[in-house]
């Protein structure tokens, strides 16, 4: 299969119209895709743009893990203090970083990478919300990936909120 070319002047004005009205430019790209119009493909920003979407899906894994584990810190640190709302974000991490595990299966081997990088991320989220001493919190993640994703796992004593 050969590789389009795309040195047009269609695809040049393509490449100015991202610069100055992104949204139109995705839309002109989606009819350029769809019309088989392979010489007006802006293709330096289309492959930049699929790398970025590539990009994002990790951040979004690597964000509700770090929610994930500031609340299990604060839950673990701060029993006084538990409250339904907490629960509530714990278990929604976890349903969402599921969700995006099934849509996005290939994540899954960068998940321990993921939970390390989210962790320090979740310990300033604790830090912030418990006014406890950053001291408080281990250097390294407390919770094993499969106890962080277990929806039966709440670290530290017993809570009548879980059940």
């Amino acid at each position: 299969m050969s590789r389009p070319k795309t040195n047009s002047a269609a695809a040049k004005s393509s490449r100015r119209l991202y610069a100055d009205d992104f949204y139109a430019w995705t839309q002109a790209q989606a009819q350029v895709l769809r019309s088989h119009a392979w010489d007006q493909l802006d293709l330096p920003n289309l492959i930049e743009e699929i790398e970025a979407l590539g990009k994002q899906q990790r951040q979004e894994l690597r964000n509700r893990l770090s929610v994930l584990l500031g609340h299990l810190l604060k839950w673990h640190y701060q029993p006084e203090h538990r409250s339904r709302s907490w629960l509530a974000t714990v278990r929604i991490q976890r349903l969402d970083i599921a969700d995006l595990l099934d849509d996005n299966p290939s994540l899954k081997p960068y998940l321990a990478a993921a939970l390390d990088k989210a962790y320090r991320r979740g310990i300033e989220l604790a830090y912030e919300e418990t006014n406890l001493p950053n001291s408080t919190f281990p250097a390294q993640c407390p919770y094993s990936l499969a106890e962080a994703l277990d929806a039966q796992f709440f670290p530290g004593a017993p809570s009548d909120l879980v059940s």
